[in-house]
């Protein structure tokens, strides 16, 4: 790992299959993705090489906080490669790299982003925004391990 990156990774007591949906499925994506202080909106997702994504946030106060990207590669059920940028900070565009490898019908979920800078690494810490992506992975309240058994029923 560089200090331009970040990695998480995660297992969930799930087939691998059923994460990957559970990470593609924009019905279910406002379900775990984000803190939980805040209420997630797909406003887009094409979930295909070349398709874009944009996902909205609210916060109780009325704060608006947007998110997009592009999906790189789209390998279903093994790996998903997308840009995100956070609309606030316009220009500080990451490369996050999801891969998805089952053992014994649980799912490794290995999450990496690189960032273009050591600033920008350090910027998202800064922020609060890596608070975030604990609860995306769903170690905060296994909010995606809660929604995946919900999906399994």
């Amino acid at each position: 790992m560089t200090d331009r990156e970040l990695v998480i990774t995660r297992t969930f007591d799930a087939p691998r299959k059923l994460v990957f949906h559970a990470w593609t499925d924009p019905n279910l994506i406002p379900q775990w993705w984000g803190p939980k202080k805040y209420t997630t909106t797909v406003d887009k997702m094409e979930v295909r090489p070349g398709g874009t994504w944009r996902f909205v946030q609210r916060d109780a106060e009325g704060n608006v906080y947007a998110f997009n990207g592009v999906y790189r590669e789209v390998v279903s059920p093994e790996r998903l490669v997308y840009t995100l940028e956070f609309e606030g900070m316009p220009g500080h565009i990451l490369v996050e790299t999801v891969t998805f490898r089952e053992h014994d019908g649980k799912t490794e979920l290995t999450n990496r982003d690189v960032f273009e800078t050591i600033e920008d690494r350090a910027g998202m810490f800064q922020s609060g925004m890596e608070s975030g992506g604990i609860r995306i992975d769903g170690s905060s309240g296994c909010a995606l391990g809660k929604r995946l058994s919900f999906v399994r029923n």
